[in-house]
């Protein structure tokens, strides 16, 4: 049966003296062969089953990229559990609302979050156990990783797999709430295979993780260099020196960068005495590349082949990419999303649910063996998002005459700002909370690093009065730092309202975006 456990079988099979993961922290490295890998694996899942979980329970992951990380996201599946990566980015009230909706029993941490670890451990009812997966003394009140993987044997790895739930991922919430997307090991496995042609990777490939490992890029990307059966290399987080001198030293074949991380690497000092010689492919998504960007490392680093992926995390997350030669092409086509995978079946349609001409934009629907299961605990949402086995995805697209998907505006009330998505309600909740703000709005402008600026347009009461500087500083006790505000309009006039008494948001965003072809950036 396919399983993500099934992979790392799998790899040790068919690999089992190459190097699976490699990582240095603090002086320290560590090196694993895939036999090594898979055996820590199983024996990490053994010692979760002391905690008396049961059957598809869920176990958390709060965590900066690490091998660790890696073999925690397999020994959860191996020991027949549901993972639960939880956004780093993420303000405590978030986690601790992504940890009780879940049920999550047990959670792995590291280091840079043992205090929010801590806390919620003291708050969260459900949650009984926390795993401490760090380099120095285990807290008193945690479970050493590495003891539970030193005191157990390795164990078989569980018979869960298929249509059974892997994993939920949170995103997020046009409600306010953040959604966790209730993803099967089928639908994992069959994205991965989707990307296989276009990632182009060998037994001999080297892999860096620097994206954050909770998010659904990087994970598409570890589960293609599983299936390939090669190296992983692991960044904590994201530093554009520390990324150059690691492509050179290391000699990365593989990395996958949003595009504002892109703009940070190649505009680095370092960037042009760097040593990419080793660097096969740059893989990138999550947000809009800007042309400026694009056209930059192409002239910068041009014996680097470039592959985009389109997709979400309710399709596990890949629908589209575009190649390494559709690069090359260049011209129109260098707008475009790529073209879909070979598990993705798209559509465009109208508001009536009619297939839109080519040329003519509509909605984006997808269906395949990669679609969610739905939103956990959220069957009002999962019936408006998949429909008869489509999943809707809220962005306005076309198709082209031969077959090049384009992204011409997004449905959903959200901005998409270094490659995280903002979901406008969350934003606007945290900044009506203060008890000065009568009004907001809040859209996404235009910004040259991270593609769009979440800003807020806010009406003030009556006799009352904030500054911009205030007003960012109260959300950021509320919502993650990604999401706040990095403008502030003040305005007296009301806003525009629909027929219906919606605000019109297009009409806030025109002065913004005035002049561009498309309406997403």
């Amino acid at each position: 049966m396919i399983s993500l456990q099934g992979m790392i079988e799998r790899a040790a099979r068919l690999n089992p003296n190459g190097t699976s993961t490699r990582y240095e922290e603090g002086g320290q490295r560590r090196e694993h062969s895939w036999t090594e890998l898979r055996d820590r694996i199983a024996s990490l899942a053994s010692g979760l089953q002391q905690f008396g979980l049961s059957e598809g329970d869920r176990v958390g992951i709060l965590s900066l990229n690490s091998d660790r990380y890696y073999e925690s996201l397999f020994a959860v599946p191996w020991a027949g559990y549901c993972v639960v990566p939880l956004n780093t980015r993420w303000a405590l009230p978030e986690n601790q609302y992504a940890v009780s909706d879940s049920g999550t029993r047990v959670l792995f941490f590291d280091d840079a979050f043992a205090g929010q670890a801590e806390q919620l451990l003291q708050q969260v009812q459900d949650l009984d156990v926390a795993i401490y997966m760090g380099n120095g003394d285990c807290p008193g009140w945690a479970t050493s990783y590495e003891q539970l993987i030193q005191n157990h044997p390795p164990i078989d790895a569980s018979s869960r797999g298929g249509d059974d739930m892997a994993g939920i991922f949170y995103t997020g919430g046009t409600t306010g709430f953040p959604k966790g997307v209730m993803q099967s090991h089928r639908a994992i496995w069959a994205s991965t295979v989707g990307c296989l042609p276009d990632f182009e990777m060998t037994r001999d490939s080297l892999y860096l993780h620097v994206a954050p490992m909770f998010h659904m890029a990087d994970f598409c990307a570890s589960m293609v260099t599983t299936m390939c059966c090669t190296t992983h290399v692991f960044l904590q987080s994201f530093e554009p020196g520390q990324v150059l001198s690691t492509l050179a030293q290391e000699k990365i074949s593989h990395v996958l960068l949003v595009p504002a991380m892109i703009k940070m690497v190649l505009n680095h000092p370092d960037a042009s005495g760097t040593d990419v010689s080793a660097l096969e492919k740059i893989m990138y998504g999550a947000s809009p590349m800007p042309p400026a960007t694009l056209e930059q490392c192409m002239a910068q680093w041009p014996g680097v082949g470039l592959a985009q992926a389109y997709g979400q995390t309710e399709l596990a997350p890949v629908v589209t990419t575009l190649s390494s030669a559709d690069h090359l092409a260049g011209g129109q086509r260098l707008k475009s999303a790529g073209r879909p995978t070979t598990v993705s079946d798209v559509r465009i349609v109208d508001d009536e649910g009619n297939d839109c001409p080519l040329g003519v934009s509509g909605e984006v629907v997808v269906r395949g063996p990669h679609t969610m299961i739905g939103y956990w605990n959220k069957p009002e949402e999962t019936a408006k998002a998949l429909q008869n086995g489509w999943v809707f995805t809220g962005d306005a697209g076309l198709f082209d005459e031969n077959g090049y998907l384009y992204i011409v505006d997004r449905l959903k009330d959200m901005v998409v700002s270094g490659g995280e998505n903002v979901f406008t309600t969350e934003v606007e909740g945290a900044v009506i909370s203060h008890d000065a703000v009568q009004d907001v709005a809040v859209i996404g402008i235009p910004h040259d690093e991270w593609g769009e600026a979440v800003h807020a347009i806010v009406i003030l009461h009556p006799g009352k009065s904030i500054t911009e500087d205030q007003l960012i500083a109260h959300c950021r006790e509320r919502i993650a730092g990604y999401k706040l505000p990095k403008s502030v309009t003040f305005r007296e006039q009301p806003l525009p309202l629909s027929g219906a008494g919606k605000v019109l948001k297009t009409e806030l965003r025109k002065p913004y975006w005035e002049g561009r072809d498309r309406q997403v950036n």
